[in-house]
């Protein structure tokens, strides 16, 4: 089974953001790099997705001209069999990576990324119901606190865990980064 690790909005304009903290920052990116060196060491193709949206202005840092647009500082370099764009909350959405994706023969997807509860749970979604399987490392995800809807806080893991509940066993597999890899290689 063809696997292929997307590395979803790892980018400097949530940086720009005010709820952004480095607090969870080093787990997030100790996990993503291994799980791309290790796609590097068994030759998986990497997709790297980009999130663009809002005005065309430096003042946007989602808009390409804030300069913002580009790999999360501590991202580990990887050279990307595909990078797309993406306006929507799926990168299965209007760039074209499921076309892609079917051209290479892939049938199996490693999630990963940053929001976990927003793009990378999105796309996980969607990729499942699109007939992929879906293989999500929830420790290379990254998200922040949020508030409810009646104002009590929600913290990062208490978003992390949701979103593995909601995914598990009827959108995707969950794995740790051994295990995502361990699947690609078997």
């Amino acid at each position: 089974m063809k696997t292929c690790l997307i590395v979803i909005d790892a980018q400097e304009s949530f940086r720009q953001r005010p709820f952004f903290t480095e607090h969870d920052l080093p787990a997030y990116l100790d996990a993503q790099n291994a799980l791309i060196a290790g796609a590097k060491k068994a030759g998986l193709p990497i997709v790297r997705v980009f999130h663009v949206d809002g005005p065309t202005d430096a003042a946007n840092p989602f808009a390409i001209e804030s300069g913002h647009v580009r790999p999360l500082e501590g991202l580990a370099p990887f050279d990307a069999a595909l990078t797309v764009r993406k306006r929507r909350h799926s990168a299965l959405v209007g760039t074209g990576l499921d076309v892609w994706l079917t051209e290479q023969g892939v049938s199996r997807i490693i999630v990963s990324g940053v929001r976990t509860e927003q793009c990378c749970e999105t796309t996980a979604r969607h990729a499942s119901d699109l007939g992929w399987t879906v293989d999500y490392v929830t420790d290379a995800t990254l998200t922040w606190e949020m508030k409810q809807p009646d104002g009590t806080p929600l913290s990062a893991q208490e978003i992390k865990s949701r979103t593995a509940t909601v995914l598990a066993g009827r959108f995707a597999t969950l794995a740790t980064v051994d295990e995502a890899l361990a699947r690609a290689s078997a």
